[in-house]
């Protein structure tokens, strides 16, 4: 394939599904702000919305068969019986639509990793990793680090300092410290098994997670508990995903061609 014909790589980012409003309808939707869809559109790539759906053995792969990228994007809190606790007064309640949220991320997580597609954990995201991995999480904060700074409220965000790791992939994309957009409640409590802490913040909080390289030595798993979406003037989170699809794409092209498949249409 020339250099004119390359096909800009495809993500798939998952929405909410919850009650919406437009017009004269209210009416139970798939959605997801769009500035989630402007960090992937401005890195390049092609954003593509993947609302939660009934899961059953075949869904999650058939569906990542036709992207080149994942995205867990932010939302209501994870249901806590995915790590086995009870919920916390302060955890959302998990209703139906929240549950079909919680099990159509698991499946698309668990699919992606088994084939080394690239996977960027938003927030609720990275919570969904480190579940998916095995960990937990602070129902509530506030009843750890004693404030509630790091969700004020009222849809305002709030500007935190993280610090990375030496060594860590996300310490190669955005170097030492980032000040970031944070609105969270709940945040890592026993991190999961192939994981590790990328960033945390100055009074310890867990902020970002990467997939272990001696786990992982090909794969590109990456988890921030902040929202890169809110900062569209710094692309390096979705450049990086972005450009880790594309090289996905590549080498399955690459494989198919092999075996004598042809590329994907």
């Amino acid at each position: 394939m020339s250099a004119s014909e390359h096909r800009r790589p495809v993500v798939g980012l998952t929405t909410y599904l919850q009650q919406a409003q437009t017009g004269v309808w209210d009416v139970r939707a798939g959605l997801l702000p769009a500035a989630y869809l402007e960090g992937v559109g401005g890195a390049g790539g092609i954003a593509v919305l993947l609302p939660p759906q009934p899961v059953d053995p075949g869904l999650a792969d058939e569906l990542l068969d036709r992207i080149d990228g994942l995205i867990i994007t932010g939302g209501p809190d994870l249901g806590p019986d995915a790590y086995g606790q009870p919920r916390h007064p302060a955890t959302d309640e998990p209703g139906a639509d929240n549950r079909r949220r919680d099990e159509f991320e698991f499946a698309l997580v668990r699919a992606a990793l088994h084939r080394g597609m690239p996977l960027l954990g938003i927030c609720r995201g990275a919570q969904v990793l480190n579940v998916a991995f095995g960990g937990t999480l602070h129902q509530h904060l506030p009843d750890v680090i004693g404030h509630s700074r790091h969700r004020i409220g009222n849809a305002v965000f709030a500007t935190s300092t993280v610090r990375t790791v030496a060594g860590t992939r996300l310490a190669e994309l955005i170097g030492p410290s980032a000040e970031v957009r944070c609105y969270h409640h709940q945040a890592i409590d026993r991190l999961g098994a192939g994981l590790i802490v990328s960033a945390r913040d100055d009074e310890g909080v867990v902020e970002a997670i990467d997939g272990d390289p001696q786990r992982f030595p090909d794969g590109w798993v990456l988890g921030v508990q902040w929202h890169p979406e809110e900062r569209l003037d710094d692309l390096r989170l979705f450049a990086a995903v972005v450009a880790a699809a594309d090289a996905y794409a590549a080498a399955r092209r690459g494989t198919v061609a092999a075996t004598g498949g042809g590329t994907r249409p």
